[in-house]
């Protein structure tokens, strides 16, 4: 601790003590506000300056400015901001001795009446004044807020309370999930909730997060993905169903991966991967619409537009319209890595065709892809659980859909044949015990309820992160807190 917020911390101890010997609580149980700061601005928005009202209202929030000795004060609520104009005509004497312990950064509740400053500003004048929790931590310098982006990212309490951008970046979060919701409802899918701890790790290829469950003497693995247990409802007879939720990976962290993260899967019986392209399309619109009124947006000075479904094109096709080679003309490993190599991309490490594939198109594609566009049709052995394309048996009926360089989600016609799904599983088994600590485990139980009969279907997963990224123009989401050294990119 500086020296100099030990200083501040110490007077601002000492009118808490002085509160106390008072006998004054400034940690109350309980404090009704039936007013918000911005309700009040619209509702008296045509008060004449100089003019008050007759009407009460109680208002609770954070000191954030003091002036003249705290006959002014900067109260800021959840809605936003209003002045409390506090003079002793107005309040009694142990109000006026308890206004004189006030900090910047306190909580107060105040009960009083609507006024207009002769100079136009709309106040509460204060007839009850309350201190309804001190603050001994010094606010950080108002202009400049907290600099250090990992102190952001470890005190998303303080950053909320200074930085109004991350707090509005945050409600839009929010109203993107319930707006999210509410497309789904209206598309009659079903939202339910899987489990987090997983026995097997499945449902995506990615490094897990692994834990010890005492009471079975057992390692459990938080959930990578929740998608076999989607498809095991779906199985069950509920043909349309979503979640939202915490995923987690134990990968690196960069402006679009974090080890944890949120999550939207969605899975539609008799339907395929197409179907799942125009939900994608409609979701995206939808959200645009919703929560930010248009279909339009500008992102690294380029215009989005969202209002048409997303094009579809092959990856094959991309890769080939980028770079000049045809990756369906190698017909093995060495020949596609060679096909790399021509193009600058090192694919030695590279174990299998659909590999170098991918890597080439995440080096020398993915960048490109500005517009919005489903990247159809992916190398079938890096997308295990996913049909086998109907017209090409080397790739699966497996999207990716784009916006502005990034990938916002996925999409496949689920693999549904048992006999096929256990052939894939032990092709990632091998991978595995060859070193790929991202290849996915066997799961006999997901067989088994294949075997019961999944219809056909589609399934997607979405980044709510990452949509909320592109859509508010935001470098990072603030959704949670750390203990990570984080860059100032992340997503949390």
């Amino acid at each position: 601790m500086s020296e100099e917020i030990s200083i501040h911390r110490q007077g601002r101890l000492n009118k808490l003590n002085t509160l106390q010997e008072m006998g004054y609580n400034p940690y109350p149980y309980k404090f009704e506000p039936n007013a918000f700061a911005a309700d009040l601005q619209e509702k008296y928005k045509d008060l004449p300056n100089g003019e008050h009202t007759e009407d009460r209202v109680v208002i609770a929030g954070r000191a954030m400015a003091v002036r003249n000795d705290g006959m002014f004060i900067d109260l800021k609520d959840q809605t936003g901001s209003i002045q409390v104009f506090c003079h002793k005509c107005n309040l009694d004497e142990a109000n006026l001795k308890i206004l004189k312990c006030l900090d910047l950064g306190d909580m107060i509740g105040i009960h009083g009446f609507i006024r207009r400053t002769p100079r136009g500003e709309l106040s509460v004048a204060a007839e009850k004044f309350d201190i309804i929790a001190k603050s001994l931590e010094p606010l950080p310098e108002k202009f400049h807020g907290l600099t250090d982006m990992d102190t952001r990212y470890r005190q998303r309490y303080v950053d909320f309370i200074i930085n109004d951008e991350a707090r509005k970046v945050f409600l839009t979060r929010c109203q993107i999930i319930a707006a999210i919701r509410e497309f789904f409802s209206a598309h009659n899918f079903l939202e339910v909730e899987t489990p987090i701890l997983h026995p097997i790790m499945g449902g995506a290829s990615a490094k897990p997060f692994v834990t010890h469950y005492n009471a079975l003497d057992s390692d459990f693995y938080l959930r990578v993905a929740p998608e076999l247990y989607l498809k095991k409802l779906i199985v069950s007879g509920f043909d349309r169903v979503f979640e939202i939720g915490r995923n987690f990976r134990n990968e690196g962290i960069d402006k679009n991966h974090n080890p944890e993260f949120t999550a939207l899967e969605a899975y539609m019986a008799y339907g395929d991967y197409n179907d799942m392209a125009e939900i994608i399309s409609q979701l995206v619109r939808f959200v645009a619409q919703k929560v930010f009124g248009k279909e339009q947006f500008e992102i690294d000075g380029n215009v989005i537009d969202v209002s048409k479904p997303f094009p579809k094109v092959s990856m094959i096709d991309l890769i080939k319209q980028t770079c000049g080679i045809d990756f369906l003309e190698a017909q093995t490993v060495e020949e596609a890595r060679e096909m790399a190599k021509s193009v600058g991309v090192d694919a030695s490490d590279c174990p299998c065709w659909g590999k170098v594939v991918t890597e080439v198109f995440d080096e020398k594609v993915e960048h490109t892809l500005i517009s919005p566009i489903h990247v159809m049709d992916m190398p079938r052995d890096v997308s295990p659980l996913a049909k086998t394309h109907r017209s090409n048996p080397r790739l699966v009926e497996h999207f990716d859909a784009y916006i502005a360089g990034m990938e916002i989600g996925c999409a496949y016609s689920e693999l549904s044949n048992p006999l096929e799904q256990k052939e894939r599983f032990d092709a990632q088994c091998a991978a595995r015990d060859a070193g790929d600590d991202e290849a996915q485990m066997l799961d006999e139980d997901y067989v088994v309820a294949l075997e019961n009969g999944l219809p056909p279907t589609g399934g997607m997963g979405m980044g709510i992160d990452r949509l909320a990224i592109l859509l508010t123009g935001a470098d990072t989401i603030p959704v949670s807190y750390t203990h990570l050294t984080l860059p100032t990119n992340s997503l949390v």
